[in-house]
């Protein structure tokens, strides 16, 4: 099992996953741009098998596993869920999945498809990791966490190479990358990769507010835990804190984090849709949020935009619409 996250251990994942996932397109607007006058490249991870990152990850973790590793755990709100499931039933193995019972619906049917034991709990009062090592020992199964492994990072982290192909093919260097960020196992990988390309581009994770544990963890130089109490509709951002393998890589790679209004997101998706012609979760949407409600400076910039996900459910996509676009 590789013990780091590194430019090579993430070549070795994209090796690993090649044929097996989505090398998903860098979309443009020439609205955003001009509006913004910036040249604005947006990662369409929504379009990833599963709709959303995960699925590099997961499939990574799960293509590693022994023969004899025949059933595996994991716990998630549901982008993980899915991603999991898939990849589980993609190479033939058995997965039972831990979601809260106030999933999305879209995540648990989603999750439903690939033909997992699904297992739902109630998030304000039960502990989803005592549930998931419970079943793990119960079905001897081996546990996929959803973002502080290693594996599950470097899997993450081939979007970023895919990104500095796309973006060298162009002839572009990023002045800043924009990534949402819950547990931070997306950006812990693709900070990696792109800082061994672009050792000079500004890296900042975009989290819900209230939920920006990782912008609060850079400013302090330690792990910093949200209080809980709040509410978002990103429910893909929800982690408590930041991980302890992705907390160390961020606090290295990473400029600061930045921190985005529940009607912020909001926007980004309608903008999403109508500029991109693509579909957001709100969590997915948050970087885009970032970029264009005047988070950062974008002006004459060469700005990355990781989409990280599109699985909503249907009202919360409606809601989205009522609210303007830029």
């Amino acid at each position: 099992m590789e013990n780091n996250v590194s430019l090579e251990t993430i070549l070795n994942a994209a090796k690993r996953l090649k044929g097996k996932i989505v090398k998903t397109p860098l979309l443009r607007s020439d609205y955003i741009d001009k509006n913004f006058n910036t040249k604005l490249f947006l990662k369409a991870e929504n379009l990833q098998t599963g709709g959303a990152f995960k699925f590099r990850g997961a499939m990574n973790t799960i293509l590693q596993l022994s023969k004899e590793e025949k059933q595996v755990v994991a716990w998630s709100s549901g982008n993980h869920a899915q991603a999991v499931a898939a990849a589980a039933k993609i190479t033939g193995r058995k997965a039972t999945i831990i979601m809260p019972k106030d999933s999305p619906q879209a995540k648990l049917d989603g999750t439903a498809f690939w033909g997992p034991s699904i297992v739902t709990y109630d998030r304000t009062n039960e502990s989803r990791e005592q549930i998931g090592r419970k079943y793990a020992k119960k079905l001897n199964a081996t546990i996929i966490p959803p973002f502080d492994d290693i594996n599950v990072i470097t899997g993450q982290g081939t979007a970023g190479l895919e990104c500095n192909e796309q973006l060298t093919d162009i002839g572009v260097i990023p002045d800043i990358v924009l990534c949402c960020c819950g547990g931070g196992g997306l950006i812990a990988g693709l900070s990696t990769a792109v800082k061994a390309k672009f050792k000079n581009t500004n890296i900042y994770s975009v989290e819900p507010e209230h939920f920006d544990d990782t912008k609060k963890s850079l400013l302090e130089n330690k792990i910093i835990v949200n209080s809980m109490i709040n509410t978002s509709i990103c429910d893909a951002l929800l982690a408590n804190k930041p991980g302890d393998i992705t907390f160390p890589i961020n606090k290295k790679n990473l400029t600061s984090g930045i921190s985005v209004t529940d009607e912020e997101a909001l926007i980004a998706m309608h903008s999403a849709y109508k500029y991109f012609k693509i579909v957001l979760e709100p969590g997915g949407a948050v970087a885009l949020a970032a970029a264009i409600s005047n988070k950062i400076n974008i002006n004459n910039k060469n700005v990355l935009v990781i989409a990280s996900g599109g699985n909503v459910d249907k009202n919360v996509f409606e809601s989205c619409l009522k609210t303007q676009s830029i």
